[in-house]
């Protein structure tokens, strides 16, 4: 049977962080910042923050929209996105000059506090780590996949690493960093250090990346995780559509139908209907921690005040629970700003680990080189 030298594990182990070390890095670091784009939203930019000195309870979405609508009264509202409680809602609308614009309303207030006509900082962060801003083709982008696939890089360096590193397991009980011993040293014993903490971090990582990178793959064959709800029938309709009614079921009665089939309910994302056939689409999360905000689902006809599609973590398959899940898991949003400053503080060790993993891999390499013997009949010259 074939033995495996240490060797073999070593240069594989190297080798798995060298040719992707920059990509690698700027993923994790993207990542990091994206943690806490949400607390670093609220530091830098006032208008975000939601201000409630007066303990106020926070208004409901239907009273945001209308207050959209009374500053812009040609607005078509499409969307109302709940973030963290700290932080204004945001309620996406179109007008005759405005393509897309997210207004940023006070919850507690009612007070419109900016309109924003660009990409968020946090969509930005969000997509740029997720895909690093590469065009969407249809179904599939090509940074999603980058990104995904270095699962396998995190993942292998995981278990390289601890066949590398013979008996890992004491770092925990006795932390070695010699600090006296000249920076080669001190990398390597800091590169270990990290790496053996940060074990069920990088597989928490690799884990949910290698699913991002199966849910890229649905994606891109047109598998749907979720099924569509269905189409309000044309006979519901009003038969004239030159001056149509308002369908009977507005904002504020799709949530209260929400609400009683689901008093945990807490909104997220709320969309409103595109087109007379559409329906309300409404996400939040729920009390299940490890499920993300849009957990719950409920599609609504407006017409007939039906509920036409219905998921909840109760309900969910698989593939649908693997979707919910990764996410809070994956950015560490399942315990509040507790799991995400420890989250954000792996997220720099990992960043750290994969420059200190590149310094060693590199100085033995030029190390290696350098005591490569020069080959017979070859002379040197010396200037």
């Amino acid at each position: 049977m074939l033995k495996i030298n240490n060797r073999f594990w070593f240069k594989l182990h190297g080798w798995l962080s060298l040719p992707v070390w920059a990509l690698f890095c700027f993923i994790c670091i993207t990542g990091t910042i994206s943690v806490i784009s949400h607390e670093l939203t609220w530091l830098t930019n006032p208008n975000a923050r939601a201000a409630n000195p007066a303990d106020l309870p926070a208004k409901p979405a239907a009273e945001l929209v209308q207050i959209v609508k009374q500053a812009y009264p040609t607005a078509d509202v499409t969307n109302v996105v709940s973030f963290e409680p700290y932080l204004v809602n945001g309620v996406l609308f179109t007008d005759h000059d405005k393509p897309v614009a997210i207004a940023y309303v006070n919850q507690y207030s009612g007070e419109i506090q900016e309109v924003n006509q660009g990409i968020t900082f946090i969509n930005f962060m969000r997509s740029l780590h997720g895909w690093l801003l590469f065009p969407w083709h249809g179904s599939y982008s090509i940074g999603y996949y980058l990104v995904s696939l270095t699962a396998f890089v995190t993942l292998g360096a995981v278990i390289t690493g601890m066949i590398v590193y013979k008996g890992f397991w004491r770092a925990f009980t006795q932390p070695k960093l010699r600090m006296s011993q000249g920076k080669k040293t001190f990398l390597t014993d800091l590169h270990k250090l990290s790496g053996v903490w940060s074990i069920w971090f990088l597989l928490v990582m690799g884990l949910t990346g290698l699913w991002y990178l199966i849910q890229a793959i649905l994606w891109h064959v047109d598998y749907d995780i979720e099924p569509h709800p269905p189409l309000a029938q044309i006979s519901q309709l009003p038969a004239d559509i030159a001056q149509p009614p308002q369908p009977p079921l507005d904002l504020n009665g799709a949530m209260a139908i929400a609400k009683q089939r689901y008093p945990e309910f807490s909104p997220s994302y709320l969309m409103m209907p595109e087109h007379p056939r559409d329906t309300f689409k409404l996400y939040g999360g729920g009390d299940h921690a490890f499920y993300d905000e849009m957990s719950y689902f409920l599609a609504i006809n407006p017409w007939n005040k039906e509920v036409v599609g219905d998921l909840n973590p109760d309900k969910m398959d698989i593939l649908q629970t693997l979707a919910h899940i990764a996410d809070p898991l994956h950015y560490g949003t399942l315990g509040g700003l507790w799991t995400k400053a420890i989250w954000f503080v792996f997220g720099l060790i990992i960043s750290g680990m994969s420059v200190t993993g590149f310094l060693i891999w590199g100085s033995r390499t030029v190390k290696a080189a350098r005591q490569t013997p020069a080959p017979v009949g070859q002379t040197v010259q010396e200037g």
